[in-house]
């Protein structure tokens, strides 16, 4: 059963990111606002990959001088998610 989760990173571009996870299954991101292209890469990757396999990569990766980035902002979310079930 697919579960739709919200999330509202901070200190990137994006916007909003919208989850469809299937338990510990991605089956969809959604990236609002933020560098197009990279971020449907990013999406693209993601699909069938378990949530705590992708909070282990994308965890603490930066952008520019900035102390986050939209891959971290997408391990933060799926955090939240898990905190939240």
């Amino acid at each position: 059963m697919s579960t739709r989760f919200e999330y509202r990173p901070k200190g990137v571009c994006s916007t909003k990111m919208i989850f469809d996870l299937d338990g510990d299954t991605i089956e969809n991101l959604t990236v609002e606002n933020g560098c197009n292209g990279n971020l449907k890469g990013i999406s693209a990757l993601l699909k069938g990959r378990n949530i705590n396999e992708v909070i282990g990569q994308l965890e603490g990766i930066t952008c520019h001088m900035k102390p986050t980035s939209c891959p971290d902002q997408i391990a933060r979310g799926l955090k939240e998610y898990i905190a939240t079930r």
